[in-house]
């Protein structure tokens, strides 16, 4: 029923995120479409799950059963946020816990919307919406709720892990990272750089598995560079409610000075601009996607997120160097490997500590999957079938029959 209530205003949901924080309208669609298609899911998986007998004594029942937490505070980010706020929403309601649900203020709106279709079909009081800035989240985290769901910064993450501390509450967190891309010799360079300017400059590079930093085999190098410039001046700027924007604005001002800034100090370190990286004059958050070579590895710009449409190229002399510079990172979110050897992509899932590992594809994977961050990128599962364990305690129970063997 909730996902019904969801698909019935998809428009108005996708037409409030293009309008809060820039998304193209066709893939603020996809993201609501998304959406409801966890909603489905988890709808179909909770009847299925459930605990397991245990083999104990013989005049004994021994089991284990899964059951809710209790009270869930989730707390959602802006930049795609009605296909995240699904996930934590629906693994925490189908599971049967009750939840505080605490949209990003940057889409105070579309988090409204969203929350009154679900509420539509859900019991009263088991959906409480918050809305609110920085302040309105620490205070929700600090409270005496069971779990803490947070998708979003990792600076926010961690203050959320502190506060829990005090508290008690399971902490679930996906936060932010610095996704790589290496690029190994031998590999088409203008399919690489398709593949490139697919995970950068998607949604205007704020996307938590964007592709942060790329290390490209110096072989092929100078081509995929100049193919990825190529792609990168080609993409169609403008609104998000323009029908054939490629590319749409940041979600706002404050967050391009960020993304400009840091390709302002990797110029002013020896990097080069390529394409983009100048501030546009006019309206709105736009920032042209960005080409930045002659990158050094101890860069902020590649050593920190910068979460939007820049692409800066490190040129390494082995796959095996491309390989170790991809792990050397505070975060452990995803990367991506462009290999035609089945060796170096079996070397890269197994080496790289991170959660999720795509070979040949920036985006893609199974439905259902789901992995655990590492490092400054949060802990738990976020998103499959696991996200329901995650809101889920499992209690042991042993029942013998009283003295006499009758009840």
């Amino acid at each position: 029923r909730a996902a019904d209530a969801v698909a019935a205003v998809t428009d108005e949901l996708a037409a409030a995120v293009t309008a809060e924080m820039g998304k193209p309208l066709a893939d603020a669609r996809g993201g609501v479409e998304a959406g409801i298609g966890t909603l489905r899911q988890y709808a179909e998986l909770a009847p299925l799950r459930g605990g397991r007998t245990l083999n104990g004594a013989g005049d004994a029942l021994d089991f284990m059963t899964p059951q809710p937490r209790g009270v869930v505070a989730a707390i959602t980010p802006w930049n795609d946020p009605v296909a995240v706020s699904c996930g934590l929403l629906g693994a925490a309601l189908v599971t049967g816990n009750v939840v505080l649900y605490k949209p990003s203020e940057r889409t105070p709106a579309t988090g409204w919307l969203l929350a009154r279709a679900l509420d539509e079909a859900l019991p009263a009081g088991v959906l409480s919406l918050l809305t609110g800035g920085p302040q309105v989240g620490a205070a929700l985290a600090a409270q005496e709720v069971d779990v803490v769901a947070h998708v979003g910064s990792t600076a926010t993450g961690r203050a959320i892990a502190a506060a829990a501390a005090s508290t008690g509450a399971k902490v679930l967190l996906e936060n932010g990272g610095s996704d790589p891309l290496v690029v190994d010799a031998g590999v088409d360079p203008e399919w690489a750089a398709g593949q490139a300017a697919l995970g950068a400059f998607a949604n205007a590079g704020q996307i938590c598995v964007a592709v942060e930093r790329i290390y490209v085999h110096r072989e092929v190098a100078e081509d995929f560079v100049a193919a990825l410039v190529r792609r990168a001046d080609a993409l169609r700027v403008g609104p998000g409610r323009d029908p054939g924007t490629e590319l749409g604005p940041l979600v706002d001002r404050r967050h391009r000075d960020q993304v400009h800034g840091q390709v302002a100090a990797a110029v002013a370190a020896g990097a080069r601009i390529r394409v983009g990286g100048e501030v546009p004059d006019g309206p709105g958050a736009f920032y042209p996607a960005t080409v930045v070579t002659d990158c050094r590895h101890d860069m902020p710009l590649v050593r920190e997120e910068t979460f939007g449409p820049v692409a800066p190229v490190v040129v390494v002399d082995s796959y095996e160097e491309g390989l170790r510079c991809a792990a050397d990172s505070p975060y452990g979110l995803a990367a991506t490997v462009l290999t035609a050897s089945m060796s170096h992509a079996q070397r890269a899932w197994r080496e790289l500590p991170v959660g999720t590992v795509k070979i040949n594809s920036v985006f893609g994977g199974a439905p259902g999957g789901a992995a655990h961050p590492r490092r400054a990128s949060g802990q738990g599962f976020g998103y499959g079938p696991e996200l329901l364990d995650e809101f889920t305690a499992t209690k042991a129970v042993h029942i013998e029959a009283p003295a006499g063997g009758h009840w």
